[in-house]
């Protein structure tokens, strides 16, 4: 049986990590190089960086903790890799199969795609072609509508009439080999994953789906992978301030009788 993934996810605006509340609310966190350093000492499964930064990329300028600052995010693609011990993925501002294989040039082992495969779905297919389907993973923002229908959001704000399950589907078909599903309603709330839309998502396709989105606490993954059956289960805002957090939450996930693999602390599970 594949073992599931607990992946930390890092949202990146202007060249810093930040922490994200509703797709709105940004409160600056650090350095995306420093990040890593902890991450590999936690045995993190995989890593995922999404920059999120709006309109033409620029830095802060600010030097933190002896790494450069960085306004272009190639170079903070370069910079992470050398110090990453995981798989690791990148999205945002990926327009273009040049954008694609310049990000696994730098290091990158993944990519997500989203705005552009929106705009025209053959990207997928031609990302796919170009350098494997395990390269490429479908980023699918989702909103639920007023029926309560999940829809799928173009630039993280506008909600669009394309059924969530429905592009899901049709991405797989075209050579997604994941689904990046992240819940617009529940980012930053702590309320846990939309377990019902992750579900959905994931009977729907053959492909993991990585669930991402509302995690408040431990159980939270639990229920990502118990009842939202996800393949993975990823999350941000919980892991920026507490130390050791990967290694109790895969403790806890272990000893919860999941398939994980144990932490690289040494420690393994009590």
């Amino acid at each position: 049986m594949l073992k599931h993934r607990l992946i930390p996810c890092l949202f990146l605006r202007n060249g810093v990590l930040v922490q994200s509340r509703g797709f709105k609310r940004y409160q600056m966190l650090g350095n995306p190089v420093v990040a890593v350093d902890r991450y590999n000492q936690w045995g993190v499964d995989e890593l995922i960086y999404i920059d999120i930064t709006p309109g033409a990329y620029s830095g802060l300028n600010r030097e933190d903790v002896a790494s450069p600052s960085r306004n272009n995010i190639l170079d903070i693609i370069r910079d992470v890799s050398k110090k990453c011990f995981m798989p690791l993925t990148f999205g945002g501002g990926v327009r273009t199969l040049k954008d694609i294989g310049d990000r696994l040039a730098c290091g990158a082992d993944k990519v997500t795609v989203n705005t552009a495969a929106l705009d025209d779905p053959k990207f997928i297919s031609e990302g796919a072609k170009e350098y494997g389907s395990q390269c490429i993973i479908l980023s699918i923002d989702v909103k639920r509508a007023e029926d309560g229908s999940c829809r799928v959001v173009r630039s993280g704000k506008a909600m669009t009439d394309l059924d969530v399950i429905e592009w899901a589907k049709k991405a797989e078909g075209l050579g997604a080999g994941e689904i990046f599903l992240n819940s617009v309603d529940r980012d930053g709330s702590g309320q846990g994953y939309d377990l019902e839309l992750v579900r959905t998502v994931a009977r729907s396709v053959n492909v993991p789906v990585i669930a991402c989105g509302g995690v408040g606490n431990w159980d939270h993954l639990v229920e990502g992978v118990r009842q939202g059956e996800a393949s993975a289960v990823a999350a941000a805002n919980i892991f920026s301030y507490k130390e050791q957090s990967i290694i109790e939450a895969k403790q806890y996930l272990i000893k919860s009788g999941l398939n994980f693999r144990p932490d690289g602390a040494g420690e393994g599970v009590k």
